[in-house]
């Protein structure tokens, strides 16, 4: 949205939008607008959409919430292992006006347990992250590409050593990924597909990684402390600057 960062531009676009289109325009234009900054304004989360996603089908309390997210199996891409994250993603769902208390009902065995529905604002705003996390994207942090980056802290050998058993990891995913994929073939695709992606990325990876392991062995990977020291003299910008 940097095309909104001045307010003179900004205004100068508005008149324009006033000059040349008629006042429906301008008004689907404007609020168009106001929804995409309501939208980037709201954080959004796997665990939120996953709550908006269920309330849309009906209202719940939490523990049902977390007990669906299981028994469907998304509790393979939503992480819903401690309730306190899903406790915490209601209340601020909540605060945000996407969701709302309905009732609280209590029986002899349980605590007493509040109900939520979604609002109409809710509804909203999980169509329009549905279609931004599908169409864009988006840059995540992850643990494995890190270590990656920083290989040299480790001999050649001891990389190898960590990759193939990384690589029998993923082995091991695989087959249960294939199992579970087997045991569900009465379920249609549609409910399925997030763990025909999981699949596609761990071969992808895993056919990365054996890649990475016979480079290593064949040494067309290598490096040592004073082959790490000339190429940090090199490329290094301190080296460049005395030079000048």
């Amino acid at each position: 949205m940097a095309g909104w960062a001045c307010p003179d531009s900004r205004s100068s676009i508005q008149a324009a939008y006033i000059q040349k289109a008629p006042a429906p325009a301008v008004a689907l234009t404007s609020n168009k607008i106001t929804s995409n900054i309501m939208t980037m304004a709201i954080k959004r989360s796997p665990i939120a959409l996953a709550v908006l996603a269920m309330l849309m089908e009906e209202p719940l309390h939490p523990y049902r919430m977390q007990r669906l997210i299981k028994e469907r199996g998304k509790a393979e891409v939503i992480n819903v292992t401690q309730r306190a994250s899903l406790y915490q993603t209601i209340q601020r769902l909540e605060r945000e006006g996407l969701i709302t208390a309905q009732k609280t009902v209590r029986d002899d065995k349980r605590p007493e347990r509040t109900v939520y529905e979604i609002s109409a604002k809710g509804r909203e705003i999980s169509l329009e992250w549905m279609r931004t996390i599908l169409s864009t994207l988006t840059q995540e942090y992850p643990e494995f590409p890190a270590a990656i980056s920083f290989l040299p802290l480790l001999t050649p050998d001891d990389v190898a050593r960590q990759l193939k058993l990384r690589a029998k990891a993923l082995e091991a995913e695989l087959h249960r990924i294939d199992e579970v994929l087997q045991e569900a073939q009465v379920v249609p695709r549609l409910f399925l597909l997030e763990m025909e992606y999981l699949r596609a990325l761990h071969a992808a990876e895993l056919s990365w990684v054996n890649g990475i392991v016979g480079d290593l062995g064949a040494q067309r990977i290598a490096w040592t402390e004073e082959w790490l020291r000339q190429i940090a003299a090199k490329f290094s910008t301190d080296a460049k600057l005395d030079q000048e």
